[in-house]
């Protein structure tokens, strides 16, 4: 077995997270997660949610760790991770009616967001629903000193990085047919945001 990566901020992110997936995926069957990492994710929420079949997937290089978490979870829904480097890899046909990513939109470059929102079109049934986790700016603004420190850092380490704005991820989203966000704040200044395809989703089902 491949030694497992750990992402500390992944163990205290992952209840409040969680607290949304229990009723954003209620109803859901296959979820698609876009840039699993470390594996840690996968196989907690996989876990927890065991009507779910959990899809896990990355680039090519993280899945060795993603395999050794998901393979000492030993859990029946979580098919074997699957290659995606989403401007890049092709994307499964329709088929899965969720989608989760977790602190990704800021690392990509925006025209990797993008490819992302183009590959959940093609990947996402008609009444899909998408949940995205990370930082983001609203309105133009940073919503605490510590998210405006880590986009310069980011920046700083990468042109291409940055916290984006909420707007415009929500703007991709409405793009490729989902209704209206909604924003859930999270502890570390964190988001959960929900949307349903095909409507506005305006209560949970």
């Amino acid at each position: 077995m491949s030694e497992k990566p750990h992402a500390p901020a992944t163990e205290r992110n992952r209840e409040p997270i969680l607290a949304v997936l229990r009723e954003a995926f209620a109803q859901r069957r296959r979820v698609l997660e876009i840039g699993s990492g470390t594996g840690q994710h996968a196989a907690f929420f996989a876990a927890a949610l065991p009507w779910l079949q959990w899809q896990a997937s990355d680039r090519a290089e993280h899945l060795p760790g993603i395999r050794a978490w998901l393979d000492e979870a030993a859990l029946s829904n979580t098919p074997p991770p699957r290659a995606l480097d989403v401007a890049r890899d092709p994307w499964p046909a329709r088929g899965f009616d969720a989608a989760f990513s977790a602190n990704t939109l800021h690392i990509m470059a925006w025209a990797e967001v993008e490819a992302l929102f183009r590959g959940l079109d093609t990947a996402l049934e008609s009444d899909a629903t998408l949940v995205v986790y990370g930082p983001f700016r609203i309105g133009g603004r940073h919503t605490s000193e510590s998210n405006a420190a880590f986009d310069a850092d980011l920046r700083q380490r990468a042109a291409h990085m940055g916290v984006r704005d909420l707007e415009a991820v929500d703007a991709l989203a409405r793009g490729i047919g989902f209704g209206a966000v909604i924003d859930h704040a999270l502890p570390a200044n964190n988001r959960c945001l929900v949307w349903r395809r095909g409507g506005v989703l305006s209560r949970w089902p």
